[in-house]
């Protein structure tokens, strides 16, 4: 397959192992919350949250939830604020 080689951006590479058996992995919980996300999140992206938040937490699934509900509302501000032009969070005019 032809590549331009005038591009500076690093060359993606596609990750090894199965993302179906990934996402089969997940607990129940976070499987039905990445079901119904507003975002395209990866298995492996929601295990790491979900981990950490199990951890941080001493295994509270509603605190791992809430954890990912957190996560998703940031990456919606950083795009919104993307999507504006805008690089300053307060001049976004999002009250945040």
């Amino acid at each position: 397959m032809a590549r331009n080689c005038r591009t500076r951006l690093p060359m993606r590479r596609r990750r090894a192992g199965d993302p179906m058996a990934e996402y089969d992995r997940l607990p129940c919980a976070a499987r039905r919350w990445l079901a119904q996300a507003a975002l395209p999140w990866s298995a492996r992206s929601v295990r790491r949250i979900w981990q950490r938040a199990l951890e941080r937490s001493g295994g509270d699934e509603q605190a791992a939830l809430a954890s990912l509900e957190r996560a998703e509302a940031a990456r919606l501000r950083r795009d919104a604020m993307h999507l504006a032009g805008v690089a300053d969070r307060d001049c976004a005019g999002l009250g945040l």
